[in-house]
């Protein structure tokens, strides 16, 4: 059996808002396993579903460039976010982009030998970023985009750059059209853009959490079913970007807005800063007290 640690049990806290003891008791019923545990709450109505992105560990910033019809989206991370004050590093972050834009890499490898306007390798600025700031600064992702004459890419950097979104919207060329889905997606994290993005092996994960939901509430076979069918319905809408209320207009979906002005959604990357990086705690005891006490 896997040992269940008091970092575990706060990891699954903050997943899943539960209380400290019945996070320690599911993973003890698992076994330690934490996706199970999280599965396990939610179908005792205990825990929505668990952010994974949530668990934010890095500092940084994200940018986003553009150079015609190609479009980038980087993220520049740093020890510390006294770092991302740093006018240099803002620079730097910058010039990535717009590097990334200009020169459309295929990988990291490529990326790291792309040339700045001083003649120095992208992998040579970012030592010497290192040594003049004093904290390790690394390249960590980017995504190159490509859109059509008759679309327009919005860019979007929420809190500075902590959120940086890009997005794709055909059929016009208005750039506040695609700007408004961008601040949306920001805002609200979809995953995908439609419902036909969305992997079947996901849909019968979320559907057999929902049916042991629904049973575990006492609901006849029957009545299951239809409870089934319409809460799988409302989490497809959650998670599609098209079908999410607006959140400049609430009375109308992202999709209804956008065909308002003769576009559709054909993409959007997010990237925050440090998702999926596990933090490092100095003293995660005292971390842990401040939650129980709380």
């Amino acid at each position: 059996m896997a040992e269940v640690t008091a970092k575990l049990v706060k990891e699954l806290r903050d997943m899943t808002g539960v209380g400290m003891m019945d996070a320690k008791r599911a993973l003890v019923e698992v076994e330690g396993d934490i996706e199970k545990a999280v599965d396990l709450l939610r179908e005792k109505g205990m825990a929505k579903a668990a952010k994974k992105n949530d668990r934010i560990a890095a500092e940084g910033l994200a940018a986003v460039a553009v150079n015609g019809n190609t479009a980038a989206i980087v993220e520049v991370n740093s020890e510390t976010d006294f770092v991302s004050k740093n006018e240099m590093f803002q620079n730097l972050v910058k010039e990535l982009a717009e590097l990334v834009a200009a020169n459309k890499p295929a990988d990291m490898d490529a990326a790291m030998k792309m040339v700045n306007e001083k003649g120095e390798t992208v992998e040579a600025a970012l030592i010497e970023a290192t040594q003049v700031i004093g904290e390790k600064i690394s390249f960590r992702r980017f995504e190159v985009v490509e859109k059509a004459d008759n679309a327009a890419f919005g860019g979007y950097l929420h809190m500075g750059g902590r959120i940086a979104v890009l997005t794709v919207v055909d059929g016009t060329t208005d750039e506040t059209v695609a700007k408004d889905v961008a601040m949306h997606v920001a805002a609200i994290n979809p995953r995908y853009v439609d419902e036909s993005q969305i992997p079947e092996s996901e849909l019968e994960h979320e559907k057999n959490v929902l049916t042991e939901q629904a049973l575990n509430e006492g609901k006849p076979a029957n009545i299951v079913e239809k409870m089934v069918v319409g809460r799988l319905k409302k989490f497809k809408a959650e998670i599609a970007l098209v079908d999410q209320p607006f959140v400049k207009d609430p009375d109308m979906t992202v999709e209804q807005y956008v065909t308002s002005k003769g576009g559709s959604v054909k993409s959007f990357v997010r990237f925050e800063v440090g998702e999926g990086i596990e933090k490092k705690v100095d003293n995660f005891v005292e971390e842990v007290m401040s939650q129980v006490k709380k």
